[in-house]
Order: C-alpha cells, then structure tokens, then sequence
C-alpha cells in the first residue's frame, strides 16, 4: 500500500513482545542473550562515572565556582526524572537502541531518525573525548611512576582552541587515546559478555579509587574554599545562578550512562526487569559519587586553581598529602576508569547503529555480526576508526557542550515518549515499572528540567547542532525515508 509523506514520517515501529526471554540468542536480532543485571548495572555505572568526574570539573568549575556542587545536584534530579521515564520504556520496549527505538516505537519514524542522529553525536562525542581526557592521567602516571613525560607534539592536537578561536597545529597528533580507541574495538569484537566482564572489574577498581581520593582529600578540607559559593565574575555572564546552568550542561552528559544501559535491552537477560532496576541503580551509585568527590575536591583546592589543570585529581592528592604517591595511585585508577568509560560508549554507539541499520535507516554493513562471537565486527571497526580520528586530532573544549545537547534533546523525548505510549497502548496488566503519578507529571518535569539546562550552553554549540541537525534531516529524506524496513509492512 502507498504510503503518504505524513504518514512515512509518523509510522510506528510494532512493539514485540516477548522481550522477557531468557534464550541465548534474541530471536529477531541475533545477539546473544548474556549479561545480567550486575553486568548491566556495571555499564550503565562504567559509562557515567569517569568523565565529570574526573574531567569535567576542569570545564566546570571556572563557570560555577564552589556551587558546581549545586550543577552535579541539578543534572542528577534531572537525570532522576528521565531515568524514571527510561526504567517504564525499557520495561515495555525491552530491545536494542535506547531512546531511538523508543521514539520509534511511539512518535514516529523521522522523530526516531533525528534522535538516532543525537545518539550518534553524543555517543561519538563522548567517547572522544573521555579517551583525550585518558591522555592526561596516563602521562601523569608515567611522570609520577618513571619520571617521563609522552613528548609534546605526541599528546596535543592537530585542531585547537585558541585565544584568536580555532587555530591549526600541523605536526601535532593525541597518539594516546586512539592507542586506547583501538583497545577497546580489540575488546569489543571478541562480544558483549566478555566486554562486559571487563568493564565489571576495572568499574570496581574506579570506585575504590573514588573511595581513596574522598579519604585523603577530606584530610586537607577547608571550608574557607566555599567562599563565596557562587561564581562573581560579571565579565563573561556566569555570575550566580548563570554559572550553576551551564556548569550544569557542561557536566550532563556523563549521565549518559543511562542511556547505554538501555541500549543493552536485546543482550539482557529478563530485560523488562533487570533494565529498570540496572537503570536506577546506576543512577543511585553514580549521584553519590559525584558529590562525594565534587565535595572533597573543593574542600581541598581553591576553585581558582581548576581552570586549565591536567589531571586535576591526582594534584589535588599531591598538594594535600605532599607525597607523589596518592597521585600515583589515583591516576593509575583514572587509567583504568576512563578505559571502562571509552569502552561502554564505544559499545553504546555501535548498537544504536545496529539497532537503525536494522530498521533499515542506514546501509546493512551496520547490523552484520559474527557468526561466533555474535558481534557486531565491522559496526565497531567503523565505530572505533571515526573515534579515534576526533579523538587524536581534535581539542576536547569543542566536544563537551556538543554532548550534552545531544544528550539532552535525547532525554527530552524518551520524557515525551512515555505520555504517547500510554494513550497508545494503554496501561499493562500485571506486574512492571510505571513512572509514579501518571504519565503526565515526572515527564512533564523531565522535559522542563532538560530546557532549563540547555538554554545555558553556549551558542556556538546551538549552531554546531543545528548543522548536524540538517545533515541529519537530509540524509534521511536522500536514504532513510525509501530504505525504511516499515516501506514493506
């Protein structure tokens, strides 16, 4: 049957049921069935903890000052209301994709397509730039282990940041994160539950590291550091509340964690149960961490002396304890940390990419898997190629913002998702998670929550989106719209 523009644009992906099932193998998609919701919880725990943490705060501090403490507080409300959201749609639409598929499922086809398009910016982003921010502990830990230095013109990049604005550095390459791109794609094509076995470990190992660093810092705490709490620097409109917003969406995206947890729906075990409970559990651990550390950090070190700081943990320890030590240790669990980070980004990325490639959205080299390992293997060899080209060439002060956007425009419409499928589909019988007080009001506060921090991020970030927004529109209307699987229903 002839299909009308409109209703190409707002067709519906049928929901399958039967996304309980314990079988090896998803039936539809040929992943395997693998990982549990300890492995579950650990991804959705190994994408988040690292990057605002760790990173971040070097971005964010000199916006808000010792009221950063108060960004970390409103991105995880934030993040606590989508993830409500996300803990209903993945017990209802247990599949790969995340919020792609979500959308699919409920507001349409080209909906999907342009959040599909957010997912791969946030995704690519941040894997990009978690692995330019491993660069900076592991030279860290080799001077305070060896006493060497990654030479200059090794560890900085081609495409920079300049007072003058983007200037070129010919000669100049960041070799160390896509060393560690091509170690995680090594890891990834041997398959999900060995990948996930590995990320379980070294997200342990993160959060005793996390857990010595609060001790030791809390040694030196001054509260005098606090003074004042927010930013009073008038001259670039961060002063007050101004500063806390767009630190805000500067650290927000490190809450993307929530959204690879989604993303495993086909390879979980008993997805309608373990994929909520991984999802607010994630968010439990990780709300925690973030402001113990964010807490002790300040209480340690002035917020004057975060802007520009490498490595800004282990130099926090160092100054506190006088020793080189505890930056020893902390930067060899940050080597660790942003290795498990990287690697369940990367990992998130490629099955967003199977999951449209599937749908028929964008060519089939995207959903094509191993025949033994059940992986993926040319999706994450693309995947880890485009990853480590920005990561080694491209100054990671472009990326944050840019992941946060996508991010949030993500978590806006899993939000709106929730409302649609209700008056679609009506309420399940049984037992299952529901977002408490109707599918109204958590979502609606979702949505609100996800603008107000938006509206501080920059404008070159607003102009860099509305680009990939229109690359994103064409390419569905040139490839999408005629390729689309739903043109043969």
């Amino acid at each position: 049957m002839n299909q009308t523009l409109g209703q190409k644009l707002f067709r519906t992906k049928p929901i399958v049921a039967g996304g309980a099932a314990d079988g090896r193998v998803h039936a539809e998609s040929g992943l395997q069935r693998s990982l549990g919701l300890f492995s579950l919880t650990m991804i959705g725990v190994g994408a988040t903890i690292g990057t605002g943490i760790f990173f971040t705060m070097v971005e964010a501090v000199p916006k808000a000052g010792p009221s950063v403490i108060l960004s970390f507080l409103i991105a995880a409300i934030t993040a606590g209301l989508t993830a409500l959201c996300y803990a209903e749609l993945a017990f209802r639409i247990p599949t790969s994709g995340s919020s792609y598929s979500f959308a699919y499922a409920t507001v349409g086809e080209f909906a999907a397509f342009i959040i599909a398009a957010c997912l791969l910016l946030e995704y690519g982003l941040a894997a990009s730039a978690t692995a330019i921010g491993w660069s900076a502990y592991l030279n860290n830990f080799l001077t305070n282990a060896i006493g060497w230095q990654i030479p200059e013109m090794l560890r900085s990049p081609a495409i920079v940041s300049g007072p003058s604005g983007v200037e070129l550095h010919a000669g100049q390459v960041n070799l160390p994160p896509m060393l560690l791109v091509i170690m995680c794609g090594f890891l990834l094509i041997r398959g999900a539950k060995e990948s996930a076995t590995a990320n379980a470990v070294m997200v342990l190992i993160k959060l005793a590291i996390l857990v010595f660093f609060v001790v030791v810092a809390f040694s030196g705490f001054d509260s005098s550091n606090f003074t004042p709490f927010f930013n009073a620097d008038t001259s670039k409109g961060l002063a007050g509340m101004a500063g806390v917003t767009a630190a805000a969406g500067t650290v927000f995206f490190s809450f993307i964690g929530l959204d690879t947890v989604a993303a495993a729906g086909e390879e979980t075990h008993n997805p309608t149960r373990n994929v909520p409970i991984g999802i607010l559990s994630a968010l439990l651990i990780v709300t925690v961490f973030y402001l113990l550390v964010a807490l002790a950090a300040l209480g340690a070190q002035p917020a004057a002396m975060f802007e520009g700081q490498e490595a800004g943990l282990s130099v926090i320890l160092k100054n506190v304890t006088g020793h080189a030590w505890p930056a020893l240790v902390l930067s060899a669990g940050a080597v660790i940390s942003v290795f498990s980070v990287t690697l369940v980004t990367i990992y998130g990325q490629t099955r967003i990419l199977y999951a449209i490639s599937r749908d028929g959205l964008i060519p089939k080299a995207f959903q094509k898997v191993h025949p033994r390992t059940l992986a993926p293997v040319g999706n994450t060899v693309i995947v880890c190629l485009l990853v480590g080209a920005v990561a080694g060439l491209v100054d990671s002060t472009f990326l944050w913002d840019m992941v946060s956007m996508g991010t949030l425009t993500a978590f806006i419409v899993v939000s709106l998702a929730v409302p649609v499928l209700r008056r679609k589909h009506g309420e399940l019988p049984g037992k299952g998670f529901r977002v408490p007080f109707g599918p109204y009001l958590v979502p609606g506060l979702s949505i609100i929550a996800c603008l107000y921090i938006m509206k501080d991020l920059s404008h070159t970030t607003f102009r860099v989106f509305a680009i990939w927004m229109g690359i994103a529109i064409l390419t569905y209307f040139i490839y999408g719209i005629r390729n689309s699987r739903l043109n043969h229903s």
